[in-house]
């Protein structure tokens, strides 16, 4: 038999405790840098917790002193009245005050109530006629300042009657704008004259009405 030697390559147990020695190392060293890294981390955050207020509770002391109602008065304590005593009655005589034979008194009648009679006309066969016609009469009216400087402008109505004589009486507005020219108005109106309205021939008294214009020249 030919005696074959084993080279030191092919010795696997030999090889097998090298590779476990430095297996061994190897895992050893991953430990302990493992263990090393975790060491060294941060250290862990701290939370604060906000402080949280305290409410403190003081009693109250009630110092303002509760009124008792008073007590109710005593009832009046009852009086005796003696019994023997005699209380007049007092006799009216009715027939010395009334006289049932006196005929009866009679009423004086309500008073009548007077209706008014109008005295004047609204429509006549003949209307009044204002002499000097409107032109004259719109050139008496005075524009009042105060309506000037406000600016105000318009149309006032005035309302009146026109007597037999052609004169004007009981004029008033019935229609004004203010700042003075319901007065203006007023006033020439009243100095105007008339040829008188005409009912079956005769002078009556008519019930007119006239419009004043007032406006700013530019």
């Amino acid at each position: 038999m030919i005696n074959e030697r084993k080279s030191p390559k092919a010795d696997l147990k030999r090889s097998y405790t090298v590779y476990l020695e430095a297996g061994l190392i190897l895992a050893l060293l991953i430990m302990i840098t493992a263990v090393k890294v975790t060491l060294e981390t941060e250290p862990p955050q701290v939370i604060q917790l906000d402080e949280q207020e305290v409410v403190e509770m003081e009693e109250i002391v009630q110092t303002k002193q509760i009124e008792t109602p008073p007590p109710p008065p005593r009832p009046p304590v009852p009086v005796e009245v003696p019994n023997d005593e005699i209380i007049e009655d007092e006799m009216i005589d009715l027939d010395a005050e009334l006289d049932f034979d006196a005929p009866p008194m009679e009423l004086p009648p309500p008073p009548e109530e007077e209706e008014e009679e109008e005295d004047f006309f609204v429509v006549v066969e003949e209307m009044p006629k204002l002499i000097g016609g409107m032109a004259k009469l719109q050139a008496s009216v005075k524009y009042p300042e105060m309506a000037r400087r406000a600016g105000i402008e318009g149309r006032v109505t005035v309302q009146f009657i026109v007597n037999e004589q052609g004169k004007v009486e009981n004029a008033r507005v019935v229609r004004g704008i203010g700042g003075g020219c319901d007065e203006e108005a007023l006033k020439a109106v009243q100095k105007a004259e008339f040829e008188p309205g005409m009912q079956r021939g005769r002078p009556v008294r008519v019930q007119y009405a006239l419009s004043i214009n007032f406006r700013l020249e530019n």
